[in-house]
Formats: structure tokens, sequence, C-alpha cells
């Protein structure tokens, strides 16, 4: 049997994606090997290929919102079998002994791999991760569309998940974009009044459509001002500085501020604008497995999924591109065409 494994890769540092090889070496006791069908591409994706946060190495091949099927198993992988469809997002393994780990918060393991970082990911062939973080898909989503849920759909699901965020909360999301536009489904059909923030009113009946109750201008001050006082969670999903006093006002005493967008830039925040209030402003990676299981049964049960575009994955260059140029509405999802 060939090991090797087709991919595509970027040699250097924002380079275009050319056709390449690599051996993976023997497979791990607790690991498994997914044949690739489907894989979404993330901006996470672009600020790797980038380097934008200075752990990329190269060759570098993207990829890891991954649906596919189980091609071979380790010896000790436990509760998957070959030829089951399973989904893989931005962590590939974890130590499962650390007190993260055994606390239930895998997603905060100090040792954890991210499927992309320092290996290769799901733009390829095959891919591989610890058997823990490959996860079985329901028959009633997609396989075609349900990779962006495995990174994008779960930064923006775990926060209702860690916060205990009620049904009668009020929340607002900034940004409706390639996380946006899932949050808005999520917190709608999670019960909540949800108010979109966006600075491009072209979005506005969208933004209605994926389940918000009011949309606002995040530029307009005077609509900024309307709302102030009023919402218990918001979640930014942009990676842009914005008006973040105006964005604080926003908030309901007791309410959160909780970032998923990596703003590159430093936040700046008055004291006095969260003690006045009793406000918090907080983030997170990702979700752990327990709580990326529940998203994927809440999305099969809510009929959830993410709005996409498809390329062949021989045209990811061409995808990349449309990414970049910001007209990806609003994830973009390969097709695996290894010939």
């Amino acid at each position: 049997m060939n090991t090797t494994i087709k991919a595509y890769a970027a040699l250097e540092k924002g380079a275009r994606l050319t056709p390449f090889e690599f051996d993976p070496g023997p497979l791990g006791p607790e690991q498994i090997e997914i044949a690739v069908t489907h894989c979404g591409i993330c901006h996470s994706d672009l600020s790797m290929l980038d380097n934008e946060w200075g752990m990329s190495s190269f060759p570098f091949v993207p990829g890891h919102e991954v649906v596919g099927t189980i091609a071979a198993l380790g010896e000790h992988a436990k509760n998957l079998r070959v030829g089951q469809r399973v989904g893989l997002g931005w962590t590939s393994e974890s130590c499962m002994a650390c007190k993260q780990c055994l606390s239930g918060d895998q997603n905060l393991c100090p040792h954890a791999e991210g499927t992309i970082v320092h290996r290769h990911g799901g733009f390829a062939e095959r891919v591989r991760c610890h058997w823990a973080w490959a996860f079985p898909l329901p028959e009633a989503l997609d396989p075609a569309k349900a990779g962006p849920l495995f990174c994008g759909g779960i930064t923006v699901f775990n926060p209702l998940a860690q916060f205990d965020v009620k049904p009668t909360d009020r929340v607002g999301v900034i940004g409706i974009g390639g996380l946006g536009h899932l949050a808005l489904q999520f917190a709608a059909k999670w019960g909540c009044e949800v108010t979109a923030f966006t600075s491009s009113d072209s979005k506005r009946d969208e933004a209605r459509q994926l389940g918000a109750h009011a949309v606002v201008n995040s530029r307009d001050s005077a609509a900024m001002k309307k709302i102030a006082g009023s919402l218990d969670l918001i979640i930014s999903t942009v990676n842009v500085p914005l008006d973040w006093p105006a964005i604080l006002d926003a908030l309901a005493p007791k309410g959160r501020l909780h970032v998923v967008g990596a703003v590159l830039e430093p936040i700046p925040v008055a004291a006095f604008s969260l003690i006045a209030g009793q406000k918090q402003i907080s983030g997170s990676p990702t979700g752990s497995v327990t709580t990326i299981k529940q998203m994927v049964d809440f999305c099969a049960r809510h009929g959830i999924a993410p709005v996409t575009e498809t390329f062949p994955m021989s045209q990811a260059n061409e995808a990349f591109e449309h990414l970049r140029s910001g007209k990806a509405r609003y994830r973009i999802v390969l097709e695996n065409d290894f010939r």
C-alpha cells in the first residue's frame, strides 16, 4: 500500500499552493486517518499562510475544517469504525493528561496540537488526528457543508455553552461573515433575542433571514446610543479595530463582551467602563471535545448549516483569493478532486 499523501502546499510564506507529496510515517496507536472528501477554508488558513501569528512552518498544507471517512484506525483508537464519516477541526490532538484535559477543557490543553501547526492539514487526500478529535457526522448534516462547523461553528457556539446563556438573554453579534452568520443562527435557535451589528447596510435583510431580530449599523452613533445598556452578551467575530467604548456601552449591567475574532491590535479599555456596570471582556479558542459534540447535535436538531460556496481542491489558490478579497459568502468549502 502506498502511504504517500498528495496535498497542496505553500513552500514559503504567502506563496501560491502547489502540488506536494509527503510520507506521514506509521499511523500512531491512538490516531485515525481520514480520507478527505471536503475541507473548508477559514481565515485562519490565510493567517497561517501569511505567518501573521509567527507560528507557521513550511512547506505548509492548510486545511482544518475537514469532513471525510475513516480510512484507517490505530490499534488503540476507540468508538470509531473504518468507513465512518467524521469531521475534524482546529485541534488534532491534546495530551489527555493535564488538568485542562482531565477537567473537560481539552481545547485549553497547553500541549494541544493544531491540525495545521507544524504538521500537514486537510488540503490533502488524507489527514490524521487523535481519535478523540474526530467527530461522527449525523445523517442530518450535509457533508458538503459541515466542514466549517468544526472551526468557525464551534468558535461561536462555545460562548453560548460556556457562559450559561439563557433563552431570555439578549445577544449581539458583531460581523455578519464567516463566523457571524453562524453565531446569528446559533443564538436565534438558542432562543435569544438577537441583534446583529454590521457596517454594511446591504446585509440587513440577510441578517434577519439568519435569525437577527434587530440590525444595527455599528458606525451609526445615534443607533448605538439607542441600544445602550441592553445586551447581556456581545460576540465579536471581526478581526479589525472597533469603537470599543460604544460596544461596551451597549452591554447591560453584568454584560460580557466576548472576543473570538483575532484582532491583532490591543483593545483599549477604560477601567470605569467595566467597573460601573460590573462588565466583563473575555475570549476563547474553539471548544472542548464535549462542546463540539453538543454543537454537532444542536446543528442536526435545528437544521443549522453554514452558507457556503464550493471550489474543487485543485482551485485552492482561486478560493484563497476569493476569501482574501472579502467576496466569500460566507464560508468556502473545497471538494477533493485528487486523481
